[in-house]
Parts: C-alpha cells; structure tokens; sequence
C-alpha cells in the first residue's frame, strides 16, 4: 500500500480589516494564513472616467449601470485596491483551499461574493461566519462553513444600484438649478428633512408666558416638603403642554392663565390661608431593565450617555469587536445566546447577589423582521465575560467607556426589576390645590448595575427618590412660603445624533448600520451644522428639502423611503426580484419613472426661484418691501429691493426674525456709507459685516484693483471702531524691522488662525494680550528667541503615531502628523485629516488604510504634461496676471465638479 502524502499547503482566510487579521491569525496557527481585502475589493467607478473603455460610450456610463441591460452593474477594481487583489492572487495560488470570513450582513456578504468574483479561485471555496472573535466562535465556524448568501449579496447591490439611480440623477439636478456640489440621497435627504421640519416647528412656534405657585408646607412633626399648584377656585393651572405651539393660546377654557400680577396675588391670599391634606395616594411599579444593545441604541446612548457622535462609537465598537472584545456590532437582534445568558447570570449572582437574579432567564423579541436577525444583540464576547476593570490597561479611553457600558447594559438586562412607590399627596386651602408627588426605591434591582441615559439631564433626575414626610389625609399642614414662579413654553428640541438615530429607526428608514454616515454626510454637504449636541439645518437644506418636497415628493417622503428599505429586506429574504423595482422606479410603470421627471424638471425649475425663501414683509418703519432670503454663490443672504445683506454664519434659521432681516439690512445698508478717506490712495472705507463676521474694506469693487479686506481684531466692537483703527488694520502686515540674526524683516500679521509674527518662512503666534497693531521689534525678537509651537515648525516634529502597517498603494510606512489645520494621516503621498472628535492616539491601522483609501479614489487622476507644454504654460502664466486669477478660478471649479455628486449610502 503506497504511502499517502499530506497536502503541506496552507488555508487562507480572507476578512475585511488588518485588525481582524491580526486577531483571527492568533486563534488559528500556523497552518492558515489570514489576510485583509481592506474593505470592497470591486465597485461602481465613480464616473464616466473610471468606466471600462468599452461603456464609455454608453450614455449611462457616467452611472457604472447598464440601465438599458436588466441594470446591470458596471464592476472595476479601484487603483487604489488593484496591488492588495494582486498581493490575494498571489497567496491563492500557494493554498489548498480558502475560507471567506467577511462579516455576516449585506456588505460583508457582497465582500465575499466579490472576492470570489475578482480572485477567481481553484481551490474550494468556504463562507466561514461568526458573531464575535473568540478561539471558540472561529473553530466553530471553521467546522461548519456555508455558502454564501445570495439574497445578501442581490439585497446589497440592488441598494448600491438604488443609490447610484437616485443619487447621481438627483444630485446633477441640484447642481444646475441650486449650486455645484451638493448630494441627495435615499437616506440622507430625508434625514435633512426631518431636521428642517423640526426647524420649521421651531420657525412657527410660538411662545407662551404663564405663572404658577411653588408652596412649602410644614407638618406638625416640624419637617417641610414643596408642592406645586395645580388649581385655583376649580380652573385647572396649565404646563407647557396645554398651549398650542403655533398660536401660544391655551388649547381649553378649562386653564386658567395666571399672569405675573394675578400669580403674586394669589400668593399673597395663600400665605395665610388654612390647609389640610385632603389624599395620600400610593401607587407601586415595578421596571423592567432595557435589552441589549442593538446598532441603533448603541449609538442612541453612547450619544447621550459618553458624548460620542454615531461615527466615533461605531468606530470604537469596531475596534472592540476586531480585537475580540464585543460580539458584531451591526445588528437589530435583542436576542442573547444561551451561553451568553449564563455568563450574566452568573455574574449578577456573583458580582450583585443572588436577590438581583430572576429565577428565569429574561428573553427579550425584536420586531424586526430582516436578514439581520440572525445575530445576536451587542455584547461582551465570549463567556465568561471579561471584566471591564480587567481590560482597562489594554483599551483606549474611547474603548473603555463604550465596552463599560456594553457590558453593564448586558448584565443589567439580565436582572431583576427595580420595584418601588409612586406617592403623591393632594393639599387644599382657599379654593386652592396643591400636589406634592415622591418616590421610593425598594429594591433597586437592574439599576444598580445600569441607568439609562436621556437627551434631556432633567430626565435623569427622575430615577433619584424624592422623599416625602408620612402625612395621613385631613392632617392640617402649615404654609412657611408660597411663591410665584414664570414659566416660557419651550419650542421642539432640535435633533440631537441620538434623537435622529431614533427617529429614523422608528419610521423604517435606512439600516442603523448606515446611521453614522450619514451623519457624516449631511454634515460634511453643509446640511446640517451642530450647536453644542443640537443639529441646525443650513439655509441650503431648507432650498434643497423644499426642492425635493415640491418636484420629488416621493423621494423624501417618510413612508416611500421606509417602504424602499422593506424592498430591500425582501430581496434579502429572497421574496422579491429587484429587476422589477429597479425598472418601474427609473423608467416608470404607468407614470413618469426618476429619469423622465428629472428630464422635465430641469426645464421647468428655475433656479433663481429655487433659492429664493419669501421671509416676510415689514408693517413697520420706511421699508415695507418683501424681504426674500437667497442662497449665493457665497452664502445665504437677505434681499429687500436694492438693499442686500449677509446673514451671519451662526445665525440659526428659528433666529432669523423680520426684526433682525430689518437690522441686518440696515447694518449692510450702512456699510456702503465710508467710515471715511484714506489720505495715502484717496479712495472711500468701509466696515462690512461678512458671513464670517465684520471687516472693513478699502475701495469699491468698481475699482480696477481688487479692494482691500482686514478683519477686526478680537475684543473691537463695531459701534466704536474709528476710520484711525481701520487703516491700522489694513496697514497690516506691519514691518518692525530685521531679525538680528537673519537679517530677515519681521513682519506683524493678522492671519485666518489669529495674529502673529513672520520672519522669512519662521513665525510664531502672538499672545492673546498682543496685538499686531502694537507689537514692537524686541518683543517679536523674544518669541522668535523661543522654541516654536504647533504649526509651521521649522523642522520636521515626531510624528503623533507612526503604524506598522505600510500602505497598500504606496507601500511606504502610514504615520499621523501634526498640521496646520490639525492632526492628518498620511503615507507621503495622499492626507487624510484626522476627525476632530478622534484622538490622534486613538487612530488605528485599519482606520488610518481605509481613510487613505478613499481620499485616494476621490483624488482627480494627474495628466502628465510635456516639458515643452509645461515651461510654455508657466511663461504665460508669469506674464499674464490676469491668467493667474483665471488660473485660481478655474481650480476651484474643477475641484467641485471633481467631488462625487452623492455619498453613496452604504
């Protein structure tokens, strides 16, 4: 019998991330290989340009979908991706078999159905899943691999497709009628809309003033507790809620509306009145501890709870689920597995006491009904579960407070209720009742483990006891203070990342997974800014929404997108067929489909009415014409008749009233008027107020030289800045004389990030007590005699992390430096900045790659020139300043034409 040979040959196991690589390479030995695809490996081109040679005569080619042909997508290998696919060809060829071990939702799904696209293997193929990264979890799924998932793989393309239709279409359209660069989205749109709705609310609220009393009461044991009025001679005393939003009128006759006067003379009635409890009403509840997390209520809380935004906690829950910390992270399934279970009941026995377990384990059903059910809820991995105490020298800052409250979240859910009493005592004296209401904890069950956070800090207050003296009814109470109190109703609170994340998983839109880039998104678009947690829609997303809600009403309507999503969850589940969809949605069935409307639109929108918003018509003072807001080429800005106007960027739109278009147009309108004459040039200065704030300006833009700007210097005031401070400040930059080293001249500056001083290509930033204006030579000399700080070093600074990872399309080391605008990424040769809610620190590899990635495939691709062409062009250009400014105008229109019409929603 002849002697069998082993297959000495290695299996290789692909997966999406360097760090999960790195993790899952540690579990399985030396008998696999385990490499990263660093996300997609194939995808759309993002236009035309990247469009095989063949399609680029297509007219859909700038879609990368043969619309024409079943939409059959147009796949290419990024440039940026092409060296990792050649690095997998290479390791393929050397293994026995190779395993495909890409997260189990749509995307990881289509990753892996790429990969055997692209990769083209000969060996067998296995799709290996798992829920979170634990030697047991990866032997697991190493033993019992499956194939992969069709329906992902359709539901997920069909939703790239869906996305590339309406977003390139739509997005084209809003570049011609309201301004270049701007995106729609299935999602993002409508998650603009429902932040301008919300500041429409806001726009048409109107507030309402009512008073009520504060009392404290003295029982005849001599303690004290307060209570509220509730009603006065039989009229119920109103709260915010009984005014209508939009007139500031009560909504019943049955309120009586205290005013100041009314308020402190039924005080003053009370004070010596006679009082009694009249009922002491106990009522017990019991609550129950929330379920684990899912996508949504991680983000939800980690907003609320640590202050991150959805991005960073996604990020960071990455992070913890790639080094084996937590299970998956994106998923809508509440459920635990038995072992899971057990680990936090034996924890709460051990760590809280056998009180705080229920005698059953608690179970908890999602409604959710999608391919995503599959997983389990976001929680600690593998059982037992880690310590958050034991993993604190391995985790950042970030990790840690994120894997803390995962996993009191899930050992909470897993324990008893909280039980205690409701108490509210009814006083009456005079015509008048007051409630006192309390709340005792009994037993606090769950919540000694976990509280749940609350977009409002008052909320939180709630879960305290208040503590109120045993009284018993008829017992006469003693008033020691009554006192009147004013009371404004509120209008609805802006979103906040958490409140928004909840109001699109609520109504059906978009997957929660999606939720932090679009975030991103609308944000990065100029949507949507943020005011301290709050989100503030832009005058443009006002243009934009009213644009959609007008010719596109579908397309931004809460129920058609839901209903989008509940398409595509179909497709998953194999129940639907997306060719259909796809067809009756673009080219219609029975009506106008997306490209035949866009095509009528574009003639019948003008864009001069596109960005106009009617704000209103004066009825006081010498100016009685409509005022119209507009969205410039430069900004929003305010129009009356001849009469202009920047509007002030921090200016949120509930703000913008007649009264302060009337006063903005006014301060314009003075503006024009010269603070006076320069003596040196004879022409005419002026103090403007900008988007950015006041500058003044030296000559017209008649002139045939550009006029002159300089901002004002922090702490001067419009009302008194003088024709002397303004020529100050167009004298900069000032020279105060040579450097005694260099010879150089110093100059004094007021630049973008503040004032300082330059000396050749050295400079250092004044102190906040120095001015520009005012700083003299010795003092100049004494900052240059000292070390330089932040940005514009001299010599290269260490950077703020360097990565063993090399980069994939450079193959040089990735470090994190410090800029002029901040901490970026780099490889030498493509930046990314860094996010400012990140820690450079923090940054990982995986992170760091895929930044770089991007902006790589954003870049424009560099046309070689000819020596010859080149050295005329730059002639030309030295003798022609007029080319320069062509030059520079023509740049700034190439970048936005280069950026992608729309952030295609993963």
């Amino acid at each position: 019998m002849a002697k069998q040979e082993t297959d000495s040959r290695k299996s290789l196991v692909i997966v999406e991330s360097p760090t999960k690589a790195k993790t899952i390479s540690k579990l399985l030995g030396k008998d696999f290989i385990v490499e990263a695809s660093i996300g997609h490996i194939r995808d759309l081109p993002t236009g035309k340009k990247d469009c095989p040679e063949k399609f680029k005569s297509e007219p859909w080619s700038y879609l990368g979908v043969d619309v024409d042909n079943g939409f059959k997508p147009v796949y290419i290998v990024p440039s940026e991706k092409k060296a990792q696919v050649q690095k997998l060809k290479s390791l393929l060829k050397e293994a026995k078999d190779v395993y495909l071990a890409t997260d189990e939702d749509r995307e990881g799904e289509a990753i892996s159905w790429h990969l055997t696209e692209a990769l083209e293997p000969k060996v067998p193929v296995y799709r290996m899943v798992f829920h979170e990264i634990t030697n047991e979890a990866i032997h697991a799924a190493l033993n019992s691999p499956r194939n992969i998932h069709e329906g992902l793989v359709r539901a997920q393309e069909t939703r790239r497709i869906l996305d590339r239709l309406y977003g390139y279409d739509v997005s084209k359209l809003l570049w011609r009628r309201v301004a270049p660069g701007l995106s729609a989205g299935r999602v993002q749109s409508v998650a603009v809309r429902l932040i301008v709705d919300r500041e429409r609310q806001r726009i048409a609220f109107r507030s309402a003033t009512y008073w009520d009393l504060l009392a404290e009461f003295e029982t005849g044991k001599k303690a004290r507790f307060k209570a509220e009025l509730r009603s006065v001679d039989g009229k119920r005393i109103p709260a915010g809620k009984d005014f209508d939003s939009t007139t500031g009128k009560l909504k019943s006759d049955d309120f009586v509306q205290l005013n100041e006067a009314d308020a402190r003379a039924l005080a003053e009635r009370l004070r010596n009145a006679s009082f009694k409890v009249i009922e002491v009403k106990e009522t017990p509840y019991r609550r129950r501890p929330q379920p684990p997390f899912t996508t949504s209520t991680l983000q939800q809380e980690a907003n609320r709870k640590l202050g991150m935004t959805a991005r960073r906690a996604m990020r960071t829950a990455q992070s913890l689920y790639e080094n084996g910390h937590i299970t998956y992270m994106r998923t809508d399934s509440t459920n635990l597995a038995k072992v899971a279970v057990d680990a936090a009941r034996d924890l709460v026995k051990a760590e809280y006491g056998a009180e705080f377990l229920p005698e059953q384990p608690r179970t908890y059903a999602s409604k959710v009904k999608n391919a995503q059910e599959a997983h389990e809820a976001i929680r600690p991995a593998g059982h037992p579960f880690e310590l958050p105490q034991n993993l604190r020298s391995r985790l950042s800052d970030d990790e840690y407070r994120l894997f803390e409250m995962i996993w009191k979240r899930t050992i909470a859910s897993q324990m008893e209720d909280a039980r205690g009493t409701q108490i509210a005592v009814v006083i009456e004296g005079d015509g008048a009742i007051f409630q006192a209401t309390g709340k005792t904890i009994e037993f606090p069950g769950f919540l000694r483990a976990y509280v749940e956070g609350s977009d409002d800090p008052d909320a939180e207050l709630a879960d305290n006891e208040r503590i109120l003296p045993a009284v018993a009814p008829q017992e006469p109470l003693t008033p020691v203070g009554v006192d009147s109190l004013s009371h404004t109703t509120q209008p609805p609170a802006r979103f906040t990342e958490a409140a928004l994340t909840k109001e699109l998983e609520t109504l059906g839109i978009g997957r929660p997974s999606t939720y932090a880039s679009i975030i991103d998104t609308i944000q990065q678009r100029e949507y949507v800014n943020k005011k301290g947690s709050a989100l503030v829609p832009s005058w443009t997303a006002f243009v934009v929404t009213r644009l959609m809600e007008q010719h596109f009403g579908e397309l931004v309507d809460y129920e058609f997108t839901a209903q989008m999503e509940e398409f595509l969850d179909a497709v998953s589940r194999r129940e639907a067929g997306h060719e259909e969809y796809l067809r009756a949605f673009y080219f219609g069935d029975g009506k106008p489909g997306l490209k035949e409307r866009l095509e009528l639109k574009l003639e019948e929108i003008d864009p001069r009415s596109a960005n106009q918003i009617d704000v209103g018509i004066p009825t006081e003072g010498d100016f009685r014409d409509p005022i119209y807001l507009r969205v410039g080429k430069f900004g929003p800005f305010l129009e009356q008749g001849e009469r202009k106007a920047s509007l002030p960027a921090e200016l949120a739109p509930d703000e913008l009233t007649i009264e302060k278009c009337l006063e903005l147009l006014a301060q314009a309108e003075k503006g024009d008027e010269p603070l006076g004459v320069d003596p040196a040039t004879g022409k005419p200065v002026f103090l403007k107020q900008g988007r950015f704030g006041p500058y003044v300006q030296l000559g017209t833009l008649d002139d045939a030289e550009k006029p002159k700007n300089a901002s004002l210097l922090k702490g001067m005031a419009v009302e008194t800045l003088t024709l002397d401070d303004a020529l100050s400040l167009l004298s900069l930059p000032r020279t105060l004389g040579p450097h005694p080293e260099t010879g150089q001249p110093i100059e004094a500056h007021n630049g973008k990030f503040g004032p300082y001083v330059k000396a050749g290509t050295d400079s250092r930033s004044l102190p906040a007590d120095t001015s520009p204006l005012h700083v003299t030579l010795e003092q100049a000399i004494a900052l240059f005699a000292q070390p330089k700080r932040g940005r514009g070093q001299a010599a290269p600074a260490a950077p703020l992390k360097a990565f063993d990872q090399v980069s994939p399309v450079t193959g040089t080391p990735i470090q994190i430096l410090s800029g002029r605008y901040g901490p970026y990424v780099t490889d030498g040769t493509t930046h990314f900045s860094v996010p400012k809610d990140v820690e450079p620190q923090e940054v990982t590899a995986e992170q760091a790659v895929q930044w770089l990635a991007e902006k790589a495939a954003r870049a424009p691709v560099k046309k070689k020139a000819s020596r010859k062409k080149t050295a005329k062009k730059a002639a030309s250009e030295k003798s022609s300043p007029a080319k320069k400014a062509a030059k520079k105008s023509s740049g700034k229109k190439a970048a936005k034409k280069a950026a992608s019409p729309a952030a295609d929603e993963s």
